[in-house]
C-alpha cells in the first residue's frame, strides 16, 4: 500500500492536491491511503518549506507547486 502524504495547513492548493493525488491513484488502480500532514513542526521534519507538498512512502517528491493529476500519475507510476 503506498502512502501519499500531503503536506500543506490546509490551503485551497493543498486541498486541490489532495484531490489531484487521489484521483491520480485511482486511475492507476493503486491500493493507497491518503494521509495529510498539516503541523508545520510535521511538514518541517519532511525538510518541505514551499507547501503544498506531495510525499509518498515518507520521500518528498513535490514542494511549492499544485501538479496535476497527470503529473502525480507520472510520479507514481
Amino acid at each position: 500500500m503506498k502512502k501519499i502524504q500531503i503536506l500543506g495547513t490546509g490551503c485551497a492548493k493543498c486541498q486541490k492536491l489532495a484531490e489531484n493525488a487521489k484521483q491520480a491513484a485511482e486511475e492507476l488502480g493503486l491500493d493507497y491511503e491518503i494521509e495529510k500532514v498539516t503541523a508545520i513542526n510535521d511538514i518541517m521534519k519532511f525538510g518541505v518549506m514551499a507547501t503544498p507538498g506531495l510525499a509518498v512512502d515518507g520521500k518528498v517528491l513535490l514542494q511549492g507547486k499544485l501538479p496535476s493529476a497527470e503529473e502525480i500519475k507520472k510520479l507514481l507510476g
